[in-house]
């Protein structure tokens, strides 16, 4: 089965472009917004490629402290550090002949990032604590959400290291660009979680008004959103609540930030914060410092709890989101009372009982 689900244009010359790239053994750069798909793009590059017999390993650079994050790629030896009780074997060595996934390289360290351009240059390295150099083979497929030509320019990316992944890049579309494809994904979807889920084909009825509003609304969360939405519709067995709430979500305008018929992020938030506050002005009038004070406290709140939806309430995720410490959104949630597990977060929640494939 094709693993990239779509008919449209733009999935069409994703997929050409996969099959032109896929034996080459160059260094493919995938591209795209959180939810596109960027790692079904990776599988179908190394399933299509003389290496698909070999393994695929996957490592998400954003989810270890880069300490951990060194040993897990590079392995250890014995006794490198505390706890090291026996040699462990890193993921470069696991992907050996076959193709190793960096998801979210942008997020890895700088010091890392010195030590993986290494490997690329000389296809060896040597395990943490260890003095022997280990040679593979290793085809090296990278994701990322972020601009890292705008990165380099912060100092938060290595411009050689940009150059040595970005040999092949491949820009993943969002589904707003592909809206077409959203009939395919639901039956996609729908087969994959009915029977995880305990439901039976003839429970499930999805209304026309459903498609309308699917083709309307936005989609900020992209493909893992509707993937969310239509295990929610399957966990209540009705697809109205899910209806009403996009429905309500375009009304507030929450997902307006990317598309050119849209106001920008920024403006659609001030101006409704402006609006907030002149409306609860009193005859005492504040000073523009209790002003200025106000109006970031809403700010903040609004963007926060958006980040904390689409991260399914997850606040370690949605402080990466917001580029802010973990610390920081910790107090944040704590001084502006934000409530974490309120309904709109259901689909998300969900989402994370569900086995994995």
């Amino acid at each position: 089965m094709d693993l990239i689900i779509g008919k449209s244009q733009p999935i069409k010359q994703l997929k050409n472009l996969i099959r032109q790239v896929a034996d080459t053994g160059l260094n493919v750069l995938v591209c795209g917004e959180s939810g596109v798909g960027k790692e079904v793009v990776a599988r179908s590059l190394h399933r299509q490629s003389a290496r698909s017999s070999k393994p695929f390993i996957k490592v998400n650079c954003a989810a270890l402290p880069s300490e951990l994050l060194e040993s897990e790629l590079f392995g250890y030896e014995k006794g490198a550090f505390t706890g090291a009780a026996e040699a462990k074997p890193g993921k470069f060595e696991l992907a050996n002949k076959g193709a190793i996934f960096l998801d979210e390289i942008g997020d890895m360290s700088i010091a890392l990032q010195a030590k993986l351009l290494q490997v690329l240059q000389d296809s060896e390295f040597c395990r943490v604590g260890g003095i022997k150099d280990i040679k593979v083979d290793v085809w090296i497929i990278c994701a990322t959400h972020h601009d890292l030509e705008v990165d380099i320019q912060k100092g938060k990316f290595r411009e050689d290291l940009f150059y040595r992944i970005n040999i092949i890049k491949i820009k993943v579309p969002p589904l707003r660009e592909r809206k077409e494809d959203i009939p395919l994904l639901v039956d996609h979807f729908l087969e994959k979680y009915t029977a995880a889920l305990n439901r039976r084909p003839s429970d499930i009825h999805l209304p026309q008004e459903l498609f309308d509003t699917f083709f309307k609304y936005h989609w900020p969360g992209n493909v893992r959103e509707l993937e969310n939405y239509v295990q929610k519709i399957l966990v209540l067995g009705d697809a109205q609540p899910v209806i009403e709430e996009l429905e309500a979500r375009s009304i507030q305008g929450v997902d307006a930030v990317r598309g050119e018929d849209h106001w920008n992020q920024e403006e659609f938030l001030l101006n409704s914060v402006i609006g907030g506050i002149t409306n609860d002005l009193g005859n005492n009038f504040p000073s523009l410092k209790e002003i200025k004070k106000k109006a970031q406290a809403k700010v903040e709140k609004v963007v926060i709890e958006e980040a904390l939806r689409r991260t399914a309430g997850n606040k370690r995720d949605a402080a990466k989101l917001l580029q802010i410490s973990y610390k920081a959104i910790l107090y944040k949630i704590r001084d502006y009372k934000i409530n974490i597990e309120p309904e709109e977060f259901l689909n998300n929640s969900i989402r994370l009982t569900i086995p994995r494939h």
